[in-house]
């Protein structure tokens, strides 16, 4: 299929995950969260007719069988470089396997749910960019019908500049943009709070 779903996530190494969030609420309790996130966002992605990549960081354990449910998933070790050259190459990898519209998720969205997923793809028919705001001034989604360099280039990376600086430098080189709803991640132990007292369940 020629639209393109990128997944970013780790394996699910207590002490290596959801680690702001840990130093609240302890490693035990941040390793659970991000399974449930983890969860949460194969949901989601199911729902989706696309090509879909797992780009993995971290390293699994013998034991774990995290994603082996993921069937029909391709899985790539994440390559080196920060967050937005590891973007960057995963995008480029897409395109160069045929993909005409490409979206990068992360797996810290709770509510994140396949209709997103969906307005995404659509969006992309007659824009050059879709991002999903998350409200810490980042973003939960970032799609796109051609790899943008500049996107990744000159962030400081998991700050509230983020979405701002990306929508500029769309505005600077003339592309259109689309916007989905902005929505919470899952980063702090207020995040947490905030989530639990939705008490969403699973979306689809």
């Amino acid at each position: 299929m020629a639209d393109h779903l990128l997944i970013f996530a780790r394996h699910p190494e207590l002490g290596q995950v959801k680690t702001r969030l840990a130093y609240t609420v302890g490693p035990h309790e941040a390793l659970r969260v991000y399974r449930d996130l983890l969860a949460r966002t194969h949901a989601a992605a199911n729902g989706v007719a696309a090509t879909k990549t797992l780009w993995l960081a971290g390293n699994p354990l013998a034991t774990d069988t995290t994603f082996s449910s993921w069937t029909g998933y391709t899985q790539r070790p994440q390559p080196a470089g920060d967050l937005g050259e590891r973007m960057h190459q995963a995008f480029v990898a897409a395109f160069a396997a045929g993909a005409t519209t490409a979206i990068i998720i992360g797996t810290d969205c709770p509510e994140l749910g396949s209709a997103h997923l969906q307005a995404a793809f659509q969006y992309l028919t007659t824009h050059d960019v879709v991002v999903g705001p998350a409200l810490d001034g980042g973003y939960y989604l970032l799609g796109m019908r051609a790899p943008i360099a500049e996107f990744f280039r000159d962030k400081a990376w998991s700050t509230a500049s983020v979405l701002a600086d990306t929508l500029a430098d769309a505005r600077r080189l003339g592309l259109s943009v689309a916007q989905l709803p902005a929505l919470r991640d899952v980063d702090t132990a207020d995040d947490l709070q905030a989530w639990q007292a939705r008490r969403l369940p699973a979306t689809s």
